[in-house]
């Protein structure tokens, strides 16, 4: 006979992040304990909301499966002395699987000869072995800072309250943070109060009674529904980051949503400064018209009595006017000063303590703006706009509106710089540098922003390593393998190209002055080797194989974009025929080139096969490098492919390792020509297969 199982934990609000991750934890935590404890059921699933996390299983079995299993111990002649005597190898191998030394078996196990331990028990009932395995999985929830509640030894993310545990109609007596379980849970915090629970399964209808959606998802549904109808009535859409939703699903257990609104004169302010204050701050959602106009209109998602919404969003009206109002004046007092001011300011903030200021880093990254703009031959207003960004990039950090409302940095520049009247590509730029800001985040939009970009993180890179304090194993406190992926990508995917060498190399040149103890050539290899591995990374995440990946960047690195073609030239040619005579006419050559015997070879001791293959290497040398020149890299390795014919006859005809010392070096001479002229698309060698 199956039953229903029933395990609510009551706690005073838990956070909207940690929450998520807990009713996973617990699923996952309660299907192994069960599985562990040979425990049937059908289903498993766990419900949570700001004031409980719960678990519901259904089909549980009434006991657990009987047990009945062999178990290897140590071999017999460790188990046993001389005279037969039981060891403490025994003993203690008995005394782990409950039964007594004499009962220990003999048998063959690998052609070795093991005491074995068969063990029958018999399944307890669920009753019996639920209060144990529940208040386990209960204390071992993950929690990001849990805390010891309390005079207790308990140690959870908020004090619990209650505890709910039912199999069935039957209390389970669990007992965990110094309480234990019953069947009376509590409702909506204003809506309700106790609520008995006669049945485990009754569960999610006692909570509905209760005013409480326990399930995110049905929150979830409910808000979105009255997100739509609220806004509908206003004929305007709802400005709905994911993010801020998913926050507010776990912030509230009965939402409802109500329309707020703003005095008219806040539209007057940076548009994104009061979604910030909205969103990040207070957690409502912005409203905009059918073309994306902002309106002095709100939605707010509350916990409250449904029939006083009127009077909640009252409240939350008078708080975002105290936000916005505040906003108002930031920005007011931010464009009272130029552009300029704000630049001088940044001497007075650190960097990084041995790396100076950030005004230091200004200089250094509009410096290496400029040098990476020269490198790329970018166009006169590109790398003019891109210059003037990299010097008011980070002048909004010491602004009011930045220092309240961090996660504006970058676009609060983009705005005042507008406000100012510089040209849009600066604007534009100085908002953009900061991308990508993580894995699939859109580039910048134009050259500008991607060179103010790539100067920026490329400095922190190489100022970091300088001093010693790169990433190590998983940590990487300044986020370099983050910066390092957007810079390669912006040299892959965003047409950025240039010498990355080079680019270490200037970037370095702008900690001279501040380091004057730096050793460019170390450091400088130390980052390069860096961004090879994150480039290695990045051509094995698209699907590259990872000889392929270690041949063609044993050749060439300091390209990305130039790499990529290249591997991408390879891995489908090397999967065609001709592919395979390419493979075939470099590992016969490669097997036996040496590099002592030179390429200079001399026509006079060459034979039919060996001129024959001779005047090949001499054609293909110069189709193929015009190719490689062109960067036609299929084109390229066919005709490295056309080799094979003469190299076939070129063996089956020459001895290479002739007793004559001449006719031996000229014949490896041969073969080396032909393994450099491989060597110059890609390692070969390192291509397994």
């Amino acid at each position: 006979m199956s039953r229903t199982l029933l395990f609510e934990i009551g706690v005073e609000e838990i956070p909207s992040a940690p929450l998520y991750n807990a009713v996973t934890q617990l699923k996952t935590r309660t299907m192994a304990a069960l599985e562990s404890a040979r425990l049937g059921y059908d289903t498993v699933e766990t419900y949570g909301s700001p004031r409980r996390l719960a678990l519901v299983v259904t089909g549980l079995a009434a006991r657990q499966d009987d047990l009945s299993l062999t178990v290897k111990g140590p071999a017999v002649k460790a188990a046993f002395d001389a005279d037969g005597n039981p060891t403490k190898a025994a003993e203690g191998f008995a005394r782990s699987r409950g039964i007594a030394v004499e009962d220990l078996k003999r048998g063959e196990i690998d052609g070795g000869e093991y005491v074995l331990a068969h063990v029958e028990e018999t399944g307890r009932a669920a009753i019996e072995v639920l209060p144990e395995l529940l208040a386990t999985l209960a204390g071992a929830i993950d929690w990001p800072k849990a805390q010891r509640w309390g005079s207790g030894t308990t140690r959870f993310i908020r004090p619990v309250r209650w505890l709910v545990a039912l199999l069935d109609g039957d209390i389970v007596p669990v007992r965990f943070a110094g309480l234990e379980a019953g069947r009376t849970t509590m409702g909506h915090r204003f809506l309700s109060g106790p609520i008995e629970i006669a049945h485990a399964s009754e569960y999610l209808d006692a909570m509905c009674r209760g005013h409480v959606l326990v399930d995110a998802e049905e929150r979830a549904e409910s808000i979105r529904r009255q997100i739509d109808e609220a806004a509908a009535s206003l004929n305007a859409r709802a400005v709905v980051p994911e993010k801020t939703f998913a926050e507010v699903v776990n912030l509230v257990e009965f939402p409802t949503v109500g329309i707020g609104r703003f005095d008219e004169r806040f539209l007057r302010v940076p548009r994104e400064i009061v979604e910030e204050a909205m969103e990040s701050h207070q957690r409502y959602f912005p409203l905009e018209t059918a073309d994306g106009a902002l309106l002095d209109r709100f939605l707010v998602v509350h916990n409250g009595d449904p029939a006083r919404t009127g009077a909640i969003v009252t409240g939350h009206e008078r708080v975002i006017r105290a936000r916005l109002a505040d906003a108002a004046f930031f920005v007011e007092e931010d464009l009272a000063h130029p552009l300029e001011e704000y630049v001088r300011r940044l001497d007075t903030i650190v960097f990084h303590e041995k790396l100076g200021s950030v005004g230091a880093k200004v200089e250094r990254i509009e410096e290496l703006t400029r040098a990476l703009a020269e490198a790329i031959d970018a166009p006169a207003d590109e790398g003019a706009y891109a210059v003037r960004a990299a010097h008011l990039a980070k002048a909004d950090l010491v602004t009011h509106a930045v220092i309240e409302f961090t996660s504006l940095q970058g676009v609060m520049g983009m705005r005042y710089a507008q406000a100012a009247g510089e040209a849009e590509g600066v604007a534009e730029a100085i908002v953009d540098h900061y991308r990508p800001r993580h894995a699939g985040d859109e580039l910048p939009r134009s050259l500008a922003g991607k060179l103010v970009s790539i100067a920026d993180k490329l400095d922190t890179i190489v100022g970091i390593f300088a001093i010693g304090q790169g990433p190590t194993g998983s940590a990487d406190p300044y986020a370099l393998r983050r910066s390092a992926i957007g810079i390669l990508t912006m040299m892959v995917d965003g047409g950025v190209r240039f010498d990355l060498d080079r680019g270490i190399g200037a970037a370095l040149e702008g900690y001279a002055e501040a380091l004057p103890s730096l050793d460019p050539n170390a450091v400088g290899a130390t980052v390069k080797a860096f961004f090879d591995g994150r480039l290695a990374v990045m051509l094995k995440d698209r699907g590259f194989t990872y000889d392929e990946v270690d041949a063609v960047m044993a050749v060439t690195s300091a390209d990305p974009a130039d790499t990529l073609r290249r591997i991408t030239a390879l891995a489908a040619f090397r999967r065609t025929e001709a592919g395979a005579d390419l493979s075939v006419a470099f590992r016969r050559a490669a097997n036996l080139a040496d590099p002592a015997a030179g390429t200079v070879t001399d026509p006079l001791l060459m034979g039919a096969e060996e001129g024959a293959l001779d005047r090949a290497l001499v054609i293909a040398s110069e189709r193929v490098g015009a190719l490689m020149a062109s960067r036609d890299y299929d084109a390229a390795l066919a005709g490295l492919a056309d080799l094979r014919a003469p190299v076939d006859a070129f063996f089956e005809s020459v001895l290479v390792m002739d007793k004559d010392e001449a006719l031996r070096r000229n014949r490896l001479a041969l073969l080396n020509r032909l393994g450099s002229l491989f060597n110059g698309f890609a390692d070969f060698g390192k291509l397994a297969g």
